[in-house]
């Protein structure tokens, strides 16, 4: 076979049978280089410090692999709690509303804009009536109602604010009215009764609220019925 030296290029004959089955290393007469010669037809074997340094490199990607497995799975962990508390947050701010408006009442504008009802005091009204009359020659207002806790806790009393609106929607006057109870339980109901002697003539409708004892007042009212024309 022909040996061709693989650094100055000089070529040598030798014979195969003194290469031997696993080859062997030549030294060049011309350059004194030396490299290893494997015998025809074999696979060529890879120098130490290759398969070395492909050992190396083969560790640095499976590295580089877990420690990008490990980053990504971190990742996902920490935008998973993220949507949790988030979901979490979104829902404890819509069913416990009523406490953090009670709390913040600025933040039932909030809940007004994006369509959520808010229910400051956990009072409401129901079974409104107003009716005019007259006692002699005297006009007189007469409007009843019932008030209905409908949260699941007790509420201390609410006073009863009742105005009185004209057909524009602007508010003529108002009158204030205490419930006969000092509080109510979850479900409990409570009527209330409020007398308007000499009622403006162009009174139209009710707006009702609530004011606690303390002076707060609820930040929604409730509109009430209209009040009929046939005796005015």
């Amino acid at each position: 076979m022909i040996l061709t030296c693989p650094s100055c290029e000089t070529q040598y004959f030798a014979d195969d049978s003194t290469i031997g089955d696993s080859g062997r290393s030549v030294k060049c007469a011309a350059c004194t280089h030396t490299w290893h010669v494997q015998p025809e037809g074999a696979i060529p074997r890879q120098p130490a410090e290759l398969a070395t340094a492909g050992a190396h490199a083969a560790y640095r990607l499976r590295l580089r692999e877990k420690r990008q497995r490990r980053s990504n799975l971190t990742a996902i962990s920490i935008w998973l709690i993220m949507a949790i508390l988030f979901i979490s947050i979104v829902t404890s701010a819509v069913v416990f509303r009523n406490q953090l408006v009670n709390f913040w009442p600025e933040s039932a504008r909030a809940y007004k804009l994006v369509g959520l009802d808010v229910n400051r005091f956990g009072l409401d009204f129901a079974d409104i009536d107003a009716k005019r009359t007259f006692e002699g020659t005297q006009p007189i207002l007469i409007i009843n109602g019932t008030v209905r806790n409908t949260s699941e806790q007790d509420q201390p009393r609410s006073d009863v604010r009742v105005g009185l609106r004209d057909e524009r929607g602007a508010e003529i006057t108002s009158v204030r009215t205490a419930l006969d109870v000092d509080a109510l339980a979850p479900g409990q109901m409570a009527q209330f009764q409020t007398r308007l002697e000499d009622p403006p003539v162009e009174a139209f409708e009710l707006e009702l609220s609530f004011i606690r004892t303390d002076g707060r007042a609820a930040p929604d009212p409730q509109i009430g019925p209209s009040i009929s024309a046939a005796d005015r």
